[in-house]
């Protein structure tokens, strides 16, 4: 069936009867139609022909679909449901007639438009707790990703080949410098990364991934969200490292102002993954400048209607690469104090400002304990978790982790109480050892504030009651020697004591 063909499908997708008397709602994207009835949803591909795609074939479409499917219904079973066949019946159509298959759909599902995490967090509604989950949800969905073999450095270089051979003649909407800047700062990255690549591909995390995760490929069903509409026409360009398939979705939060939330996801897909992705940080800013890069290219190809908007946009993901591009240098950042002083609260609202996009990787003792125990960050652990010897252990863990990550050029915030002199000795010596910045903050409020606090919190990581704060309170932590805030306030008011903190450091 050709595209001219088409149109006999489209009308019976739009007619009424077709969806048991309701009007559906016709949403067309570039390569396909989707009508939305009630609670169904029905996608056909598109007769089209592009550079990177070929949908003229009915059996290419079906097989598209077929492929939808299969790599979407593992991760979204909420919505994918089935591919059905449009057929000839006499001299109407019919769906899943007996008749010769004249077009094929995809049934799924209908959600809420507004349950789409871009809408979500367009109305401001995209909360730490939700980027937290979204974080570990994909890091669920990369570790059950399949496998491929291939080059790593090899695919990133055709992607920047790709991307200077189309700004080359998009030069009348960027600026002949910028386009010369994108192509030598790029390349740079790539060249310093190279190797990187090939050995985390030889390593395992080049794998099939989502592809095209971005905010508008994610919703929010039952509290929980899921991932669809995977990338499912080329099966190249789908295979991809890990941490470049995450990027992605961080770049896109980058470019609409949400460093918050994207630190959060970052560093929740992190802690998911163990340490196993810590060394890879160094090829992030490269994967977030070439995500913001094609979707610059994507925007002037595909732009229509308003010329000028369509310029903003394409200029707005340009400057979002080079955001990701600039260097600010590694900072090793400490917090400690008591249990219940909000070592924590002030990290997470610290973290996405200190040091290159999307911010400081959020070191927490209480969760890397929880990971060496083998549990979920909400469980609670017996007493003896929290022995001298499991204290010790914890503290190599970030240490550990953290000299990956600092070697990786990676900014690095640890949250842990620091009780012992030792602990914030062997901070600033990792910082020494490093040759990095260090800043080291200690908190400070009553304990009778202290004991409220950690009695009144609920679902967090931390198992500190208010005898172990009683407890902490009567240790002798030695010479403090770090900077002291006072915790008695609110997060503000110690964000706004703590910054004039970090810019000496990062200046020291």
């Amino acid at each position: 069936m050709t595209g001219d063909s088409q149109d006999e499908v489209i009308s019976f997708l739009e007619n009424p009867a077709t969806h048991d008397g309701t009007a559906p709602d016709h949403v067309e994207t570039h390569g396909a139609h989707v009508f939305l009835a009630g609670d169904t949803a029905l996608k056909v591909k598109k007769a089209v022909h592009f550079d990177y795609l070929d949908f003229t074939d009915l059996d290419t479409r079906e097989a598209m679909l077929r492929r939808e499917l299969e790599l979407n219904r593992p991760a979204a079973p909420q919505i994918y449901r089935d591919v059905l066949p449009i057929t000839r019946e006499g001299e109407g159509l019919a769906l899943d007639g007996e008749g010769k298959p004249v077009e094929w759909v995809l049934r799924m599902h209908r959600f809420p438009k507004e349950n789409e995490l871009s809408e979500l967090a367009a109305r401001g509604d995209l909360t730490d707790n939700l980027a937290d989950r979204l974080g570990r949800e994909i890091a669920a969905y990369h570790d059950a990703a399949p496998r491929r073999a291939g080059d790593g450095a090899a695919r990133i270089g055709a992607i920047i080949d790709e991307l200077e051979t189309a700004f080359s003649e998009m030069e009348e909407v960027f600026g002949p410098e910028r386009v010369a800047g994108f192509s030598a700062r790029t390349r740079a990255a790539f060249d310093r990364t190279a190797p990187l690549l090939d050995t985390r591909a030889g390593d395992g995390h080049l794998r099939r991934c989502h592809g095209d995760l971005h905010l508008r490929n994610l919703v929010l069903i039952d509290g929980k969200p899921v991932l669809f509409d995977a990338l499912e026409f080329d099966e190249e360009l789908g295979t991809c490292d890990v941490l470049y398939d995450l990027a992605f979705l961080v770049m896109d939060l980058l470019n609409r102002g949400l460093t918050r939330p994207a630190n959060i996801v970052q560093n929740a897909w992190l802690h998911a993954q163990e340490g196993r992705q810590d060394a890879g940080l160094a090829a992030l800013p490269l994967f977030l400048a070439l995500r913001a890069g094609i979707r610059a290219m994507v925007a002037v190809q595909t732009g229509a209607g308003d010329r000028g908007q369509v310029r903003r946009e394409a200029r707005g993901y340009l400057d979002t690469a080079f955001d990701a591009l600039y260097d600010t240098g590694p900072h090793l950042v400490a917090v400690g104090g008591l249990s219940g002083t909000g070592k924590t609260t002030l990290a997470r609202r610290l973290a996405p400002g200190i040091g290159r996009r999307p911010g400081a990787v959020h070191l927490r003792s209480d969760l890397e304990r929880k990971a060496l125990a083998g549990v979920a960050p909400g469980d609670t652990l017996p007493a003896d978790s929290y022995t001298k010897d499991a204290a010790r252990a914890v503290h190599t863990r970030l240490t550990d982790r953290a000299r990956y990550l600092l070697a990786a050029g990676q900014s690095v915030l640890l949250d842990a109480t620091f009780l012992s002199p030792d602990e914030r000795d062997g901070a600033g010596r990792l910082a020494q050892e490093m040759e990095v910045p260090f800043t080291g903050l200690w908190l400070d409020a009553p304990v009778d504030t202290l004991t409220r606090r950690v009695t009144e919190r609920h679902g967090d990581a931390s198992d500190a009651d208010a005898d172990v704060v009683r407890g902490q309170s009567e240790k002798d932590i030695g010479t403090m020697t770090w900077a002291r805030i006072d915790a008695s306030r609110g997060i503000e008011a110690m964000a706004d004591a703590a910054e004039p903190l970090l810019e000496s450091g990062r200046k020291s």
